[in-house]
């Protein structure tokens, strides 16, 4: 009898050790650890969050498409709408708390919000880190990823949180997304590099150029390269981007 009354205490305590386990409830997402944005300079800046909006029956934000909105590790952040791209720039202490926001939002961890079985349904992607959230219908979502969208629209930001006033962003160089066209309207000579010559990208040839040599490339004119007529896209580098391959 003494064997089964200590057997019969060893599996209680067992049991009460599972208890105590299932108590602590699971384990903290991991985080990729976030730079010191005072620390950091341009020339190492990192990308720490960025938000696209993808799908619908237009099929917005395909490859070589911009981002709605990318955050860097300096604090700039660099947003899209209808007038072209614009620079941001946040305090140390504001970036730090919008970053902070996003953990307690469950974003420094791969999920999906919402139904995958929607056909065309519009999503926001947004990317913090190794981690990927998809937020599927985000006007439909009520949680606290939908919820802390609103943050990532810099044009609500407060004056206080900002290191400088919002500025047209300027990039470095440009990618030309081109493809081969009938050239029925205005045709004008291609001036830089053969756009032929390029790397196939998100559906068209790829190459780079200086934004400042960059002809301004209006709808309805066609380009003539190479012996062929091309229509372009002007795609602008943004501050993670060095190649045509970073567009697909």
């Amino acid at each position: 009898m003494p064997a089964l009354a200590c057997a019969a205490l060893t599996a209680c305590a067992a049991a009460a050790c599972g208890e105590g386990a299932g108590d602590a409830g699971p384990p903290a997402p991991t985080t990729s650890p976030t730079s010191s944005p005072a620390k950091d300079t341009p020339a190492g800046e990192k990308l720490v969050l960025r938000r696209r909006q993808t799908g619908g029956i237009a099929g917005i934000g395909g490859p070589g498409s911009v981002p709605d909105f990318s955050l860097y590790s300096t604090g700039r952040a660099v947003a899209a709408a209808r007038g072209g791209l614009t620079e941001y720039r946040l305090t140390p202490d504001a970036l730090r708390r919008l970053l902070d926001e996003a953990r307690a939002a469950g974003l420094d961890r791969s999920h999906t919000v919402g139904s995958d079985r929607i056909a065309d349904a519009i999503t926001t992607v947004v990317t913090m880190g190794g981690a990927t959230t998809r937020i599927i219908q985000p006007e439909s979502q009520a949680g606290a990823q939908a919820r802390f969208l609103k943050r990532l629209d810099p044009t609500g930001w407060s004056a206080s949180d900002q290191a400088a006033k919002p500025a047209p962003y300027r990039p470095a160089r440009t990618a030309v997304l081109a493809g081969e066209a009938a050239g029925t309207g205005t045709v004008r000579a291609w001036p830089l590099e053969p756009l032929g010559d390029g790397l196939p990208v998100a559906g068209a040839v790829c190459t780079l150029a200086p934004s400042a040599k960059v002809p301004e490339a209006k709808p309805g004119t066609a380009w003539r390269s190479g012996g062929r007529t091309y229509s372009v896209r002007l795609r602008p580098l943004l501050p993670d981007e060095s190649s045509c391959r970073d567009l697909s």
